[in-house]
């Protein structure tokens, strides 16, 4: 059985930072050696004509998981393959159009070996991520990513650990250079990641926006007495009226504040003038096409409640309310608390005036 053995706070704190830095120097090690091999790698990738297949055993294999997650998010299309499960028939699911990016430390290991000669016989390009270029998967592969003999950050020199974080580090480093090589935006993040916080914030306004159907909409030379007669809408209520003018552009809004200013200031006549005289004039928009977080972020900021979306030709096409919002996003309260400045640049574009 194992003893226990305590250590002070300080002993603590003084192994973990000597884990941390012994890692650390690890990926700063081979970001300095990259070397030609690497862009080899991406131009591979880029060229693959079906997906990419990872693979490796044990830790290993539990890092290359985690890159087949990055690398699909990010635009390329990939998957794992477990090398004791290949030569019992997965195999079946590798084609001549894919790519092997294979990953272990000492090149050596028997399930992994046991599967060169067949990825051999098939002619899929294979890219070995290993310690270096003298073992037997290195001298099956078509290119190498050298890792280094890298002494674990484990006392025993055994818990795989700085060897896993370097090929962590190097793979995302090719996953991340090949995504950005192909263009990939945040609009195809977000469609790779639809649920979640991470995609409500890239999605777009015209997925939670009232279509204008279902907004209150009046041309500006109305009262507002006729307009609260004459145009109503099915299901909740906004607390804003969108107006346009002879062009069907949009003009202004009326919200419910603007009724209340009437109402607290004695204007009775107000309500029975044209809702030009007493609408907010050319309030915040932003376009279709904009990032959801983008009206959220505004809509915090500058503390409003109904956000008009309009098209290139400024008619409008719907509103954010933010009723219908809030719920999804809790991030409101926390750029509503923020100055411009730390706004993040994303949600300052496409503001129209």
């Amino acid at each position: 059985m194992l003893s226990n053995s305590y250590f002070t706070p300080i002993v603590r704190l003084e192994k973990a930072r000597r884990i941390l830095r012994q890692e650390a120097n690890a990926v700063l090690e081979i970001a300095d050696s990259l070397g030609p091999s690497f862009s080899e790698a991406v131009a591979l990738l880029l060229g693959c004509r079906g997906c990419v297949i990872l693979s490796g055993i044990g830790k290993a294999g539990l890092i290359a998981q985690k890159l087949v997650a990055t690398l699909a998010s990010t635009g390329t299309p990939s998957h794992f393959l477990h090398p004791a499960e290949a030569i019992h028939g997965d195999l079946g699911r590798v084609t001549a159009d894919d790519l092997v990016l294979m990953f272990s430390q000492s090149g050596e290991t028997e399930e992994v070996v046991r599967l060169l000669p067949s990825l051999a016989e098939m002619g899929v390009p294979l890219i070995a991520v290993t310690a270096s270029d003298d073992c037997t998967l290195a001298r099956h592969a078509t290119l190498v990513l050298p890792l280094g003999k890298r002494k674990e950050a484990d006392p025993l020199n055994l818990a795989p650990s700085t060897s896993t974080t370097a090929m962590l580090a190097l793979g995302d480093a090719l996953a991340l250079v090949v995504s950005a090589e192909r263009g990939f935006q945040a609009e195809h993040f977000a469609k790779f990641h639809p649920g979640g916080s991470l995609g409500r914030k890239l999605s777009l306004v015209g997925e939670y926006m009232r279509p204008i159907t279902e907004c209150r909409v009046a041309p500006d030379s109305e009262t507002v007495r006729e307009i609260f007669m004459r145009h109503r809408v099915p299901g909740r209520r906004s607390g804003a009226v969108i107006l346009y003018d002879k062009q069907g552009r949009l003009s202004g809004i009326f919200t419910d504040s603007d009724l209340a200013r009437l109402f607290e200031s004695r204007n009775d006549d107000g309500l029975d003038r044209p809702v030009a005289d007493v609408m907010t004039r050319t309030p915040l928009v932003v376009t279709l096409g904009s990032k959801m977080l983008e009206a959220v972020a505004i809509m915090a900021r500058r503390k409003i409640s109904e956000l008009p979306i309009i098209d290139e030709h400024r008619v409008p096409v719907g509103m954010i309310d933010i009723t219908d919002v809030v719920s999804h996003f809790p991030e409101y309260a926390l750029y509503a608390e923020n100055t411009p400045e730390q706004v993040p640049p994303v949600v300052r574009l496409r503001v129209v005036a």
